[in-house]
Formats: structure tokens, C-alpha cells, sequence
């Protein structure tokens, strides 16, 4: 008797651990469950959730685009040149003068005051100074007139004066005698970004002034040629930003900004390509500025300086020459007889670099199409001396050089 009962009681104890288990398991089993259902609806939004963050993104860029606009626009300035050009008449000759021709004193032509450019600039100081681009106030005899555009001055003219035309560059500094004036502020352009946001504002076309555009950085360190048009020959320039936004003409010296309204950079040339535009960086305008203020000047900078003429070699000039490489920079004299391959007394013709040499690297760079020897010589300072691999009377040799300057 007392056997039965105690087996019972294990029986029921039995039972309840396994449906206390069972319960304890199935418990286990519905928070994973839950956790799982919850962590799957946070990692998978709704597309009403999506959408709405979509706007609310689109609403934040667009809100910073407008007040950098705001902010900024009245700091942006126009700049007109005015010259005294002839003016133009019809002039009726007289049927007779073939048959009775007759000397008639004349008198010098008439002039008047003209339009002949038209750019943009920005003011950089409470106390008027500006920049802008050289080529738009480059012309000696043309007056430049400044459209102020902030709130207290819209709309006046004032006469500018050119202090200085950036030697190095593509840069200007004006100076107005106005005070207490909206300025802009210089980012750090060495830190930009490719993909970051670009924003630029001009007297495009040199008829709408203060227009906005925004793009991004495309690239950086870029290299061109920069024609201007009025009778200027081409420029190459030289470590430029590249960005989608609209630069025309018109709006050349205009600021291009970043998200924060500061300064990276000043609209300067446009690719005949759609959608390709240049600037100069920031930094550099900073510098032109900066020593113009302490100054009244903008010094020369030195350059560094090999002294040799060359063209730069590809696969069809290895081809035409029958060259042994398809990259390189072949040492060639021009067409003038003082066009010399390499110059008298220059680093090149100390180290015995010779007519018809080809520099195949400079301190270990490639001289290529994509990266010439000009440009890899810009970033090295007169006085450094740099290892220089060549082709030379069909030897390959290795010599080093101190670099000179211009």
C-alpha cells in the first residue's frame, strides 16, 4: 500500500517537471519569437516609413541650399567694365569723289562710354576689398563699376579699384570705400571632398545677376586651358576643382561654396562639354588676399624649374618616331631657332640631360599623357633634388638634379 501511493506522488511530480518544461520551453520559444517579429519591422520599414524619411531629407537639403542662398547672396557682387570705345557712324560717300577725288582734314573719331565686360566678384572684408577674377579686370583702360546687392545698398554702384593681378593665378583683388559691408568667410579647400556639395552664384551670362546653381565637387587637382575670349590667348591653370554646377560666363569670379555658405572656391572656366565646370581653391584666393591686405601686393611665387622643352610621348608618337617607349617626355627643340631642347645653364644641362632624351620618371613618377612632367614638377619646391630615370643613347640611366627656379 504505502509502495502505490509513494510511486503515485513520483508519477505526479513527474508530471508536473514535464509541464513546467513544456511551459518554460514554450515560453522560451514565443519572446525569440517576438524579439525575431520586432527586430524585422525595425530593419524593414514601411514604404509610408521610407517615404517619409525620404522627405524629410529632401526638405533638410533643400532648407540648407536656401539659407546658404540667403546668407550669402549679398556678399556676391557684380562688376561691369565700362571703356571708351569709337562710336561707330554710317558714313556716305560722295558719288563724285571717284571722279573728283579731294584731300579732307579729319577730325579723330568719337568715343563713348561702353559696356565692354561684365563678371562676377565677392566681398571678402567688412571694409570692401573683393575677389574676383584676373581676366575679368584685366582690361588697363576700362573702369570697373561694383552692384552692391545687400539689403542697405541694393542696387548702388560704386567705383572699384584694382589693387593687385594675381601673377600665379587667375585672381584679382578690388577695393570699395564702403564699410560695415556682408562678407564671406574661407573654408579650408585642401579638405574638400569628391562628392560633397558645390554651390555657385554669378551674374550669369552678364545679364542675371546673383544666380544660384548647386552640383557637386567632380574632382580635384584638375588641369586646363583656359581660353577667356576678347583677344586673350589660352592659360593653362593648374590644380582646380571640378564640379557639375553651371559656371558660365558672367559669373567668372564668383564664389563657389560649400553646405555651410564658406568659401572653397572661385568660378573661373567652363568646359565645352555640358554640365563641366572650374574653379580655383579657396585657399588660393585666401593667400591673394591675405598679402594684398598686408602688403598692396602679390609677390611671384617660385616655381620649380628643370629647363628643358619636350612633348609629352603616346603610343602614336612612339609609332611616327620609332621610339622604344609610348610614354615619357621626348627633349625636342621647337620651331625658332632659340627654341633650344634643353636651356643653357639650366638643372638640365648641368645634370647632361641632351636633345632627343627621353625622361621616363621623375622621382618615381610615370611621366604619362594623364601626368605630364609639367604638373608633376609643380609640386616640388627650387632647391629639391629629385632622382631622374632617362633614355639616353640607347641606354637607360638614373641621375639626380637640384631643381632650379623661374
Amino acid at each position: 500500500m504505502d509502495k502505490n501511493k509513494k510511486k503515485k506522488i513520483e508519477l505526479k511530480y513527474l508530471w508536473i517537471f514535464i509541464i513546467c518544461s513544456f511551459l518554460i520551453i514554450a515560453s522560451l520559444l514565443y519572446v525569440g519569437w517576438s524579439t525575431l517579429q520586432l527586430s524585422q519591422k525595425e530593419k524593414t520599414p514601411t514604404l509610408d516609413e521610407l517615404k517619409e524619411k525620404e522627405i524629410v531629407k529632401v526638405v533638410s537639403e533643400e532648407s540648407q541650399i536656401i539659407d546658404v542662398a540667403q546668407n550669402t547672396s549679398s556678399a556676391v557682387v557684380s562688376i561691369v567694365a565700362m571703356a571708351e570705345v569709337p562710336i561707330i557712324e554710317r558714313q556716305f560717300q560722295d558719288p563724285f569723289e571717284r571722279f573728283f577725288p579731294f584731300e579732307e582734314e579729319r577730325s579723330e573719331p568719337e568715343t563713348e562710354k561702353r559696356q565692354v565686360g561684365a563678371g562676377t566678384g565677392f566681398i571678402v572684408s567688412s571694409d570692401g576689398y573683393i575677389v574676383t577674377n584676373r581676366h575679368v579686370v584685366e582690361d588697363r583702360d576700362a573702369q570697373y563699376t561694383v552692384f552692391l546687392n545687400d539689403d542697405e545698398h541694393q542696387g548702388e554702384r560704386v567705383v572699384a579699384e584694382v589693387l593687385a593681378l594675381d601673377p600665379n593665378n587667375d585672381l584679382a583683388i578690388l577695393k570699395i570705400d564702403n564699410q560695415n559691408l556682408p562678407y564671406l568667410e574661407f573654408a579650408d579647400s585642401d579638405n574638400l571632398q569628391i562628392g560633397q556639395s558645390a554651390i555657385t552664384i554669378g551674374y550669369a551670362l552678364g545679364e542675371f545677376d546673383n544666380t544660384v546653381s548647386k552640383g557637386v565637387v567632380s574632382g580635384l587637382s584638375r588641369s586646363i586651358v583656359a581660353s577667356h575670349g576678347h583677344g586673350y590667348a589660352g592659360e593653362r591653370l593648374y590644380n582646380l576643382i571640378q564640379t557639375d554646377a553651371a559656371i558660365n560666363f558672367g559669373n567668372s569670379g564668383g564664389p563657389m561654396l560649400n553646405i555651410e555658405g564658406k568659401v572653397i572656391g572661385v568660378n573661373v572656366a567652363m568646359a565645352q562639354a555640358e554640365n563641366i565646370g572650374f574653379a580655383i581653391p579657396g585657399n588660393e584666393a585666401k593667400r591673394a588676399f591675405r598679402e594684398v591686405k598686408e602688403t598692396g601686393e602679390i609677390s611671384e611665387q617660385e616655381i620649380a624649374f628643370l629647363g628643358v622643352r619636350y612633348i609629352t610621348v603616346n603610343p602614336q608618337i612612339k609609332e611616327a618616331n620609332r621610339l622604344p617607349y609610348d610614354y615619357g617626355a621626348l627633349v625636342i627643340r621647337g620651331q625658332r631657332p632659340e627654341e633650344l631642347a634643353v636651356m643653357p645653364g639650366s638643372p638640365a644641362d648641368q645634370a647632361g640631360i641632351l636633345e632627343n632624351d627621353i625622361i621616363l620618371e621623375f622621382d618615381n613618377t610615370k611621366i604619362t599623357e594623364r601626368k605630364p612632367l609639367y604638373e608633376i614638377i609643380r609640386n616640388y619646391e627650387p632647391g629639391d633634388e629629385v632622382d631622374i630615370k632617362l633614355f639616353s643613347k640607347g641606354e637607360e640611366k638614373e641621375i639626380s638634379i637640384i631643381l632650379g627656379s623661374n
